[in-house]
């Protein structure tokens, strides 16, 4: 006689895998949005930040006689800084014409041309509206960090609409974003994400100094006062 208890194996299989279905789920790293696709619940891999060549644009805005004035000058020379250092191809400058103030525009120009040592592109533009203040714009393109995705997407219903997926808690698509693009944006070298710098030689004077105290048995520290206050350094390279 069978045994009514005895559940067959096909029927205890599927037990089986219901009974670990609970437990599959929580190990999950991806979130449904509403449209039934699964994205990445880590907001860094939601949103990486990734290498690439793109513009980098100063406005310089024409003040006075002179062309410019002395924060526009100082902008100017570390814009200028900037591209020596890492800048690709030529500078272009971007000037209005058709303004009040062509004159001081055509001065700023030739002090932007010397600066640059000649490297400049020109090119000319209408402003839409002569009365608001038009800035000669100047570009290079240089290797940049950057968030792959577009911040502003709001994929999920956000109110009530959506129950299961505010009862879920799970991080909507476009938490994030704002971080990973302001983190991008203050990057001075973006190949720094990539991979560690070099390191730079050890002071072999300072070296050979805390070797031949610890031969002496004597402490290679250094001691720093300050308004009478005694403070040691660690040993030091």
């Amino acid at each position: 006689m069978t045994n009514p208890n005895r559940l067959s194996r096909p029927v205890a299989l599927l037990a089986a895998m219901a009974a670990l279905a609970p437990a599959l789920a929580g190990c999950n790293s991806r979130t449904a949005d509403a449209t039934g696709s699964l994205y990445p619940s880590d907001f860094r891999d939601r949103h990486p930040i990734v290498l690439g060549h793109a513009p980098r644009v100063l406005d310089v805005f024409v003040e006075g006689s002179s062309g410019f004035s002395e924060r526009e000058r100082a902008d100017v020379a570390a814009f200028l800084a900037e591209y020596r250092r890492s800048g690709n191809g030529p500078i272009v400058a971007q000037v209005p014409t058709g303004t009040k103030l062509g004159g001081a525009t055509r001065t700023a120009l030739g002090r932007l041309q010397a600066a640059a040592g000649g490297r400049m592109a020109v090119s000319s533009y209408v402003p839409d509206d002569p009365s608001i203040a038009s800035p000669i714009r100047l570009s290079f393109h240089r290797l940049q960090a950057r968030v792959a995705s577009t911040c502003g997407l709001w994929p999920q219903d956000m109110g009530v609409e959506d129950y299961q997926f505010n009862e879920a808690n799970k991080p909507y698509w476009n938490l994030g974003c704002a971080s990973q693009s302001n983190f991008a944006a203050q990057i001075a070298d973006p190949v720094d994400l990539v991979r560690g710098r070099q390191p730079t030689p050890p002071d072999t004077g300072r070296r050979m100094q805390n070797i031949e105290k610890l031969r002496q048995g004597q402490d290679p520290s250094t001691t720093y006062k300050a308004d009478g206050t005694s403070v040691k350094s660690g040993v030091g390279q």
